[in-house]
């Protein structure tokens, strides 16, 4: 069975603990979510087939050792699971950027997971695997992007309720547009929140351009 690719590409990462470092990117086409907010919307349909050995041959065109597995929702995908092994197989540090809205038990130990949790204002809160944080490890991190004040009430009460900051770090990021960075980094300064402010570095040096 093939993969679908939305795109290929080779960047600086803009979020999480990886924030920085060169990293390819293999963005796999297709979601099952629609958040309010989404930026990759070009990724829910199209894209070209390609199997697990040519997706190994482009991502080694590129001089980096970081790879970054992403969507749409990746594990949508059957053949992700067999695609993130493969990387790790062949040598390189490898994470998934995942919804929360699917299992991620059956994902490669050696994977570290970037796993949303949908805050209300995404309209898909409902989709979270609240499973899911069980499986979490030190190596994880949840990232929640915070739309409004509601939003970030919200996060709040998820990381007291199911004691977020003590299964990995968490990243609470502001949606583009939506909420004033500051105003989100006054608040968790306010709160004394456990958690990462973080903004997307590739939007600070790029803006929205695609493959970037």
């Amino acid at each position: 069975m093939a993969l679908r690719i939305t795109e290929i590409f080779f960047s600086l990462q803009g979020e999480a603990s990886r924030a920085g470092r060169p990293t390819v990117f293999v963005r796999l086409t297709g979601c099952p979510l629609r958040c309010t907010w989404c930026d990759t919307t070009y990724s829910f349909t199209g894209g070209e087939a390609a199997t697990i050995d040519s997706v190994l041959a482009e991502v080694a065109k590129y001089p980096a050792r970081q790879v970054c597995v992403t969507g749409g929702e990746p594990l949508a995908q059957k053949e992700c699971l067999p695609l993130l092994s493969a990387l790790c197989d062949a040598g390189y540090d490898v994470s998934l950027e995942t919804s929360g809205a699917l299992d991620i038990a059956a994902v490669d130990p050696r994977v570290a997971r970037i796993m949303d949790l949908k805050a209300p204002a995404s309209s898909e809160c409902a989709r979270n695997r609240w499973e899911n944080l069980a499986l979490l490890t030190p190596r994880d991190e949840i990232k929640i992007v915070i739309a409004t004040r509601a939003d970030y009430e919200w996060a709040r009460a998820m990381l007291g309720e199911h004691a977020l900051a003590g299964r990995c770090d968490v990243l609470l990021s502001p949606a583009q547009g939506l909420v004033e960075p500051t105003a989100l980094a006054e608040w968790i300064l306010q709160d004394g929140l456990d958690v990462r402010f973080q903004m997307q570095l590739h939007k600070l040096l790029w803006g929205n351009a695609k493959g970037k």
